[in-house]
């Protein structure tokens, strides 16, 4: 039988295209000892896929050349590890490839949840993401006004139910009337403004007559440059992502900063989800709860196919996403 694998042809010095990725077809890999065999069902679709080609971060950069890296779920076809069993259902970092080889003690056991899709969104990496940056950075109390951008993509979506379902006001900003509209509609929020909309800041003003307490940026650039002026004294911002950033080979950061950070006294926080490691089982039993109530609802954006992946991270990066995106490369066991 043989593996699938999508590796990165060239680095991209502006936009991202489907001629920066080529697939190839090798053998199947097998397990040394200590390691599993992984089949990869599901594979996460990030902003943060981008940035590591612009050199490292929190990881080592991808270089060209490179299988490109991912976080997936994946079923163990074969274990050579007691930690392991075949037909276990597991998460961990791996690549875009229909096969993998992976140390056990680097995947982690998951339960047998249905869909399993549903640990990629709310019970996985964007649910998390949201609770831990929301929560654990953000500090909202009830009543206060949050304000999140990139509303309608996998981590913003959930950061604004959270919110409402610890009684804050909450305002999104999103990339057109429709987006801007089912972020209403159906997510919930109380206001969202579309961040195309050459009067933003004037609109971004009338929805929050109160100014912002927690601002939860996703995307840096010019949204966090005006959100910046309407944060209240003592404001937390939360530094989760700057897509507008990640796919030019021109990026701009805010010319506000550090003035406005001083003069408002507010606190700026990155984070990085694994940071809140400890706080899992806490985010998971809150969103859990939530979900059962109505107070959260899943969204997943799903593409099919491995074929697919480079595709789906273009439209990522463009906004076309509404919800967690993901690639189904297998079906679930």
């Amino acid at each position: 039988m043989k593996n699938r694998t999508i590796v990165v042809a060239e680095l991209p010095s502006d936009a991202l295209t489907p001629e920066h990725f080529s697939m190839q077809e090798g053998d199947m890999p097998a397990p040394s000892d200590g390691e599993v065999l992984l089949r990869t069902i599901l594979m996460s679709i990030d902003a943060a896929n981008r940035s590591w080609m612009k050199g490292a971060t929190y990881r080592d950069a991808v270089n060209a050349g490179d299988p490109m890296p991912t976080y997936a779920i994946y079923e163990v076809m074969e274990s050579r590890s007691p930690r392991l069993s075949k037909g276990d259902i597991v998460a961990a970092e791996a690549i875009w490839a229909d096969y993998t080889t992976c140390p056990a003690q680097k995947a982690q056991k998951l339960p047998d949840m249905r869909p399993l899709s549903n640990l990629m969104s709310v019970y996985g990496i964007a649910g998390k993401t949201a609770f831990h940056g929301l929560v654990g950075v953000g500090r909202p109390m009830a009543g206060e006004t949050v304000l999140v951008s990139a509303a309608a993509g996998s981590v913003g979506g959930y950061v604004g139910q959270i919110a409402k379902a610890l009684g804050c006001r909450v305002v999104g900003v999103a990339g057109g009337p429709e987006k801007c509209a089912w972020v209403v509609d159906t997510l919930g929020f109380d206001a969202c403004v579309d961040y195309r909309d050459p009067k933003m800041f004037k609109a971004l003003k009338a929805a929050c007559p109160d100014g912002v307490d927690v601002y939860f940026d996703n995307v840096g650039g010019a949204v966090l440059e005006t959100a910046l002026f309407l944060m209240n004294e003592r404001g937390r911002v939360v530094c989760c992502g700057a897509i507008s950033q990640y796919d030019t080979a021109a990026p701009t950061g805010p010319r506000n900063l550090p003035g406005l950070v001083v003069v408002k006294r507010l606190r700026m926080e990155g984070f990085i989800v694994m940071d809140f490691a400890r706080e899992d089982a806490t985010a998971l039993r809150a969103l859990r709860t939530w979900v059962e109530n109505g107070q959260i609802k899943v969204f997943e954006d799903i593409v099919e196919g491995l074929e697919n992946a480079p595709s789906a991270l273009i439209g990522l990066l463009s906004g076309d996403n509404k919800g967690k995106r993901m690639v189904r490369v297998g079906p679930d066991p």
